[in-house]
């Protein structure tokens, strides 16, 4: 992956003319006036690493083959791809970098690595793609000297595939692409695929609590996840003998989500279905949002639910965000919604006849499959636009929540409002766009992308828009965050979302599964 911004250099596409010139005309964004650093031109601190520690890490990973502690792999795990996190290090700013890499390859090296990081009083952060957009790799407030960044990587095997039970035991490192490809080769499919599929990992879904742009027809991952294997500094936690139990509380659900702070997730069991046999994604318009949110509540409640169900707002609609293989393409007004259907073909073309008839019951207008095939096609790609509008001197960046449907209405306003107050009050008006990701029978969540002139100092110019944004959520009844997580950007959000004796509940967890708090510290929970 790009150490300064998102995956594939090659697949970033320069900007349109007809979209710089937007970013000049309605939000003052001027070209940069510097070139930008290359990675030889960063200074990088020294390794940290005594020689004893580095001993004992070679010996619990199987030599010093599986540690690297060269400039260039340290930089690569430095942070994550937020856009302050890309800004930073674009300018140079190698404060987060960890003493080493470190690369086992068995549950049993993790845990070996972990008893060496005690040993020698050194911090642990699990790494696996690399894509936290919250500040999830970054320790803060620990008094330990360095830290070390666990890349699973080489834990990338399919261990068992059940097909009666329909279930795969995978590790941790698979990349969500290498992972399908496993499972395809027995004709299933695990049909999780976020935005960041191309390069997120099996373990970093279960440990953020992850939700697909399929995640109406297939579920959130926390829903596919029928077992986990964790290591922590005190031993090994198997949780999951059963698809449902009542045996006491459910211990996959306190570590789903848990974001390294327990333990280094090393298997994971998940439930997986046959591959679809027929795929069709369509678009509809709506005159209003308003009537849009009313149109996916009634599918969300009373079916036919599609595979993938969305809807962009009127300003994601008119920019082409909705589609963004067509950003700077002339739109339609009103909002564009995408559904999209995956399964057999009977089932397929059933669910895609009846959600038709719902839709044009709302108020919908059929936009044939255009819309939808190009959504498709560019699904993956918003993490490349926002590198090249931040290439350009633009700043963008999202953000996420979700509620119940009866707030919905309130929380896309508060959320608006707080946004383009806050960075209008500082001199960068934004364009704040919006669409509807997920939907549940009792709720849906919302995204937000923001775009504006990126200012004097663009990561001081975020601080108080995203601080406004966690206020205006909270009070207008949402959660801090549907699927992107905690890490440390929302950590204080949290505290307030489940209040100080859930955080208690939750760090006498983390007393007992990692007394000494080697794990991600300042991630997840307040070091104090």
């Amino acid at each position: 992956m790009l150490w300064s911004g998102w995956g594939d250099p090659a697949k970033a596409a320069p900007l349109p003319d007809t979209v710089t010139g937007l970013l000049r005309d309605l939000l003052g964004v001027k070209p940069r006036d510097t070139r930008p650093l290359a990675l030889d031109d960063l200074s990088v601190p020294e390794p940290a690493l005594e020689t004893g520690a580095f001993a004992a890490l070679a010996d619990a990973v199987g030599g010093a083959a599986h540690i690297r502690d060269d400039a260039e792999s340290r930089l690569r795990h430095t942070r994550g791809k937020s856009t302050p996190d890309l800004l930073r290090i674009r300018a140079g700013d190698t404060a987060d970098v960890p003493a080493a890499v470190v690369l086992p390859a068995t549950h049993d090296e993790v845990l070996a690595v972990l008893r060496a990081c005690a040993q020698h009083g050194l911090a642990v952060v699990p790494f696996g793609g690399g894509t936290s957009v919250v500040g999830g790799l970054a320790p803060e407030g620990t008094a330990r000297s360095a830290f070390v960044a666990l890349d699973l990587r080489r834990m990338d095997g399919l261990l068992d595939l059940d097909p009666v039970s329909r279930t795969a035991t995978l590790q941790p490192g698979l990349r969500a692409p290498e992972a399908e490809a496993l499972l395809a080769e027995h004709g299933f499919t695990l049909g999780h695929f976020p935005q960041s599929y191309e390069w997120a990992t099996l373990g970093g879904f279960a440990a953020a609590r992850s939700s697909g742009q399929a995640s109406a027809g297939y579920g959130r991952f926390d829903d596919m996840v029928l077992g986990l294997t964790l290591a922590t500094p005190e031993g090994t936690l198997d949780v999951g003998r059963a698809p449902r139990s009542a045996a006491g509380p459910d211990l996959r659900q306190l570590i789903l989500g848990s974001e390294g702070a327990f333990g280094v997730i090393t298997a994971v069991i998940v439930r997986i279905r046959p591959e679809p046999r027929a795929r069709v994604y369509e678009g509809w318009r709506f005159a209003s949002f308003e009537e849009g949110t009313a149109a996916l509540r009634r599918l969300a409640q009373d079916g036919p639910l599609p595979t993938v169900l969305r809807l962009s707002d009127e300003t994601e609609t008119l920019v082409g965000l909705a589609q963004p293989d067509a950003i700077g393409v002339t739109q339609n007004a009103g909002c564009l919604a995408i559904t999209g259907y995956e399964g057999t073909e009977e089932d397929t073309a059933y669910r895609r006849e009846r959600a038709a008839a719902v839709l044009r019951a709302c108020g919908g207008t059929y936009a044939g499959t255009e819309p939808g095939e190009r959504w498709a096609h560019g699904r993956y790609s918003a993490p490349y636009l926002r590198d090249c509008l931040l290439d350009a001197g633009a700043f963008a960046e999202t953000l996420e929540t979700a509620a119940f449907w009866s707030r919905i209405p309130e929380l896309y306003a508060a959320v608006r409002t707080a946004l383009t107050d806050t960075l209008t009050a500082a001199g960068t008006p934004p364009l704040v766009m919006c669409h509807i990701s997920h939907v549940y029978e009792n709720g849906a969540s919302l995204y937000f992308t923001v775009v504006s002139a990126q200012g004097e100092d663009p990561v001081a110019h975020w601080a108080p828009a995203k601080r406004a944004a966690g206020e205006a959520v909270l009070a207008a009844g949402g959660t801090i965050s549907h699927h992107h997580g905690i890490g440390t950007d929302h950590r204080d959000a949290y505290v307030r979302e489940i209040g100080p004796l859930g955080i208690e509940a939750l760090r006498a967890v983390k007393r007992c599964l990692d007394p000494e708090g080697l794990l991600n510290p300042g991630i997840l929970l307040p070091t104090h």
